[in-house]
C-alpha cells in the first residue's frame, strides 16, 4: 500500500517551515482506496507571497486543526505503508519533523516520483510536477493545493508503475538502494561513478552554475554524506543539486589548496568559508637614481621579487614602522611619510639625515640590507611532496621566498634538486591567509608526527 502525500507550508526557511494543508491518498497501485486532506494551522503569519502562490490565507487557517491535533490520523493513515511524494525529501522531512516537535519519532520506507520518472521517463527538460504532468495530460485540479497536487501525482505514480518493465521501483525500494536519499533532479549513475580517491567535487545546478565547492580523501563517500545531513543549508542545496563533477588530486592537502583557491575563483552560492578573497601585499626594495635603497610595497601579483607577504596594508605598514624604528631608517624613504622633502624622524632626530643629505648613500644602504637579512628567517623555499594521481607522478606545494607559488604534478622518473626548478611544472595559485592556515596547519601536524 502507498500513501500518496502533498503538503503546503508557511515556506519560512526549511526548518522553520510549518504546514498549512496536508493531503493523503491511499493507493493499492491500480486505485485510491482512501483519502484525507485538511487544511492545518501552522501557527505562525503565512507570508505573503506563499498566499499569492497557494491561494492560502491566514484566515483560512485560522479555525483550522493544528498539527497535534491531527497527528494521529496521519500516523495511523500512512502505518505501514510507503510514503510517495513528489521530492518526497521535502515533504517527508517536514512531516518528521512535525511529529519530533511533538516528542515522536516519525519514519517511513519512500518513493519520489521526480527520481521515478527520471528512471521510466528519460529525456525531460524539466520533471516539476506542472511539466510533467502537462507531458502526460494529467489535468491538476489546483495547482499549488495539497488536494490538487497530490490526485495528480497518484495518477502520475500510476502510470509509472504500468510502465515499470524494468523493476525500477523494486530496485528504488531496495534496503541497500540509496534512491530515496539522492537529490530528485540527480541521476544515481552521476554517484556511482563517483572515485573513492582524495579530491575536490563540484555541486551542479540545472544551469550547469557550480553551487558548492567541496574537498574529500573519499570523495563518494563524502558526496554521499551530504544527502544524508538535514541541515537547512544541506538540504536546499541538494534540491537544487542535478550534477557532479571531481578533481582527483592525489592527497589531502592539495584537495585543500585546490578546494581554497576554487571557492574564491567561482563564490559558489553554499560556500560560506573562504569566499572572502584578502588579495596579498608583497614588501620589496628598490634602489632610486641618487643610489638610495627604498622600501615599498604594492599588491602581490605586481611585486616581481617580495621580500615578505602581508595580507592587508596595515600588517605590511606596523612591520615597516618597527624596522624603520629598529634600524633608524628613514619613513620617506620606507614609503611612510609622503610628499615631504625632509621625513619628520629627523626633525625628532630618529633618522640620520638621508633624506637631507646628511647621512651617506652607501651607510643608510647598509642598514637597509641589514633590516631586510632580519626578515630572511619568514622567507623560506619549500617543496611539500605528496601522493599524485596515479602511481607514476607526485603532487607538490611549492613555497618560494614564503609564498605559496601553487601546486603541480610531476612525473616519479624527474629528479628536481632546487625549489625554483619546479615552477615549470606548477599550477600558479594565489597566496592568501586562507591558504596559509592550510599550510600552516599541514606542517604543523606532519612536525608532530
Amino acid at each position: 500500500m502507498y500513501s500518496v502525500i502533498d503538503i503546503e507550508t508557511t515556506g519560512n526557511g526549511y526548518r522553520g517551515q510549518k504546514i498549512t494543508e496536508i493531503s493523503i491518498f491511499l493507493f493499492d497501485g491500480e486505485k485510491i482506496v482512501d483519502e484525507y486532506t485538511t487544511l492545518v494551522n501552522p501557527e505562525q503569519t503565512i507570508p505573503a507571497f506563499i498566499t499569492n502562490l497557494t491561494g492560502i490565507t491566514d484566515a483560512m487557517v485560522r479555525t483550522a486543526p493544528k498539527f497535534y491535533e491531527i497527528a494521529k490520523k496521519v500516523e495511523q493513515m500512512t502505518k505501514d505503508t510507503i510514503f510517495v511524494a513528489h521530492n518526497v525529501n521535502f515533504d517527508y522531512n517536514i512531516i518528521k519533523d512535525e511529529f519530533k516537535s511533538l516528542g515522536f519519532d516519525y519514519s517511513r520506507k519512500k518513493l519520489c516520483t521526480v527520481r521515478l520518472s527520471r528512471k521510466i521517463i528519460p529525456g525531460l527538460k524539466s520533471y516539476s510536477l506542472g511539466n510533467i504532468c502537462s507531458y502526460e495530460g494529467i489535468e491538476i485540479a489546483e495547482r499549488h493545493r495539497a488536494k490538487g497536487d497530490a490526485e495528480a501525482t497518484v495518477e502520475l505514480f500510476r502510470r509509472l508503475i504500468e510502465r515499470d518493465d524494468r523493476f525500477v521501483i523494486n530496485s528504488f525500494l531496495n534496503h541497500r538502494s540509496r534512491q530515496a536519499t539522492l537529490p530528485p533532479l540527480l541521476d544515481k549513475k552521476v554517484v556511482d561513478e563517483l572515485p573513492e580517491t582524495p579530491g575536490v567535487y563540484y555541486f551542479k545546478d540545472l544551469q550547469k552554475d557550480v553551487i558548492y565547492v567541496g574537498k574529500a580523501n573519499n570523495i563518494k563517500q563524502r558526496v554521499i554524506s551530504h544527502f544524508y545531513d538535514k541541515k537547512k543549508k544541506e538540504i536546499s542545496m541538494c534540491l537544487e543539486t542535478a550534477d557532479i563533477t571531481y578533481q582527483e588530486t592525489g592527497s589531502e592537502l592539495l584537495a585543500l589548496l585546490k578546494e581554497s583557491a576554487e571557492i574564491k575563483h567561482i563564490y559558489p552560492k553554499y560556500n560560506r568559508a573562504q569566499r572572502r578573497a584578502n588579495e596579498a601585499v608583497g614588501l620589496f626594495s628598490y634602489e632610486d637614481q641618487k643610489g638610495i635603497l627604498h622600501l615599498a610595497y604594492n599588491r602581490l601579483k605586481l611585486v616581481p621579487n617580495s621580500i615578505m607577504k602581508f595580507y592587508n596594508i596595515s600588517e605590511c605598514r606596523n612591520l615597516l614602522e618597527r624596522i624603520c624604528e629598529e634600524f633608524e631608517l628613514c619613513p620617506k624613504y620606507c614609503h611612510l611619510q609622503t610628499n615631504v622633502n625632509v621625513c619628520f624622524h629627523y626633525q625628532i632626530k630618529k633618522c640620520k639625515g638621508i633624506c637631507s643629505d646628511k647621512e651617506a648613500v652607501e651607510t643608510y644602504n647598509k642598514r637597509v640590507k641589514e633590516a631586510i637579512e632580519s626578515l630572511g628567517l619568514q622567507a623560506e623555499d619549500m617543496v611539500i611532496k605528496e601522493k599524485g594521481r596515479t602511481n607514476n607522478e607526485i603532487g607538490f606545494a611549492l613555497i618560494l621566498n614564503g609564498i605559496y607559488k601553487g601546486y603541480g604534478y610531476l612525473d616519479k622518473e624527474i629528479v628536481l634538486e632546487n625549489p625554483d626548478e619546479y615552477l615549470f611544472y606548477v599550477q600558479p595559485q594565489k597566496d592568501n591567509r586562507d591558504i596559509q592556515r592550510i599550510l600552516r596547519y599541514y606542517l604543523n601536524k606532519r612536525e608532530a608526527s
